[in-house]
């Protein structure tokens, strides 16, 4: 299951050593919603291999505007910390999971 990440623990979510995947959403965005099933799916196959979380923009405002979200869904990919890729809007699962497996 992918991980809840918020504005109070994004910090500690990326400070790892492993790839890290980030879905922005909000639960009336219909895309989104087409998206999050991949997300999750990802979550279970990449278990113990990368970190990846959901940040729903409605609730943590702080960190959907740090990262510059002004479309939803938008995922980021980080390594290091840093932004390392991104997707914005609905793309298929193994286009999310090749952008993943390229940062590890």
């Amino acid at each position: 299951m992918a991980l809840e990440i918020t504005d109070g623990n994004i910090k500690e979510i990326l400070d790892t050593d492993l790839p890290v995947m980030i879905d922005f959403w909000a639960a009336w965005c219909g895309p989104c919603r087409m998206v999050g099933p991949s997300v999750e799916a990802l979550a279970e196959e990449f278990e113990g291999k990368a970190v990846i979380g959901k940040v729903d923009v409605d609730n943590n405002p702080d960190t959907a505007a740090e990262f510059g979200i002004r479309n939803i869904p938008t995922i980021l990919y980080f390594k290091n910390g840093e932004v390392a890729d991104k997707v914005v809007g609905v793309v298929p699962k193994d286009q999310l999971s090749n952008k993943l497996e390229a940062l590890m």
